[in-house]
């Protein structure tokens, strides 16, 4: 059994070594990071969404925002549209699971900020379909996706796509990337920054 450790934790490695050497990929973690950096500058906020796990991630990226990363500092606005079970219930119900992100896009987003699409595969269909409510009112699309990236890839203004066919590791490197991004984004806003 302790092979079989060995191996899955290899594995994850293997996923982030893909990632460090991918040059294209850092390319776009620094684009989105200055990104929300320069929305952070205004009145915006980051919005996120995804299903099971990419949910998970999408709620604890908004918390390190809102709470704080590695430091003690203003609170940086963030929004997880999966955290309200009646608004979740009620629009799912009422329009169907499709629905469930778009919704409260067309709501709650606003022209200038920035939603974060999660998912592993970048087919999930209510994230497509918030992305086309983004597009509408003038909000940047970022899609955190796996494998080939799916629909979502091509439908975002950035893709950051993990090199990997494996849930389990893509939503490792999610974590990964968004905890990258709230690092940079805590420093650049209220700390000494991180260089360039």
């Amino acid at each position: 059994m302790k092979n079989y450790i060995k191996d899955q934790i290899k594995k994850s490695y293997e996923t982030k070594q893909a990632i460090y050497e991918d040059d294209a990929l850092l390319d776009k973690i620094e684009d989105v990071a200055r990104r929300c950096v320069a929305l952070y500058k205004t009145d915006k906020k980051t919005i996120l969404a995804g299903n099971g796990g990419s949910a998970a991630d999408a709620q604890h990226i908004a918390a390190e925002l809102v709470g704080r990363y590695g430091f003690d500092r203003p609170s940086i606005p963030s929004l997880a549209l999966t955290t309200d079970t009646s608004n979740l219930t009620a629009i799912g119900n009422d329009y169907g699971y499709d629905q469930v992100f778009s919704r409260q896009l067309a709501g709650m987003g606003q022209e200038g900020d920035i939603f974060f699409g999660i998912s592993t595969s970048g087919n999930s269909q209510n994230i497509i379909n918030a992305f086309e409510v983004a597009k509408e009112k003038g909000i940047t699309t970022v899609a955190l996706v796996g494998r080939d990236g799916g629909k979502m890839a091509v439908m975002a203004d950035v893709a950051l796509i993990v090199p990997s066919d494996s849930t389990p590791r893509i939503q490792e490197s999610h974590i990964l990337i968004g905890h990258i991004l709230c690092d940079i984004i805590e420093k650049e806003t209220f700390g000494e920054g991180v260089g360039a």
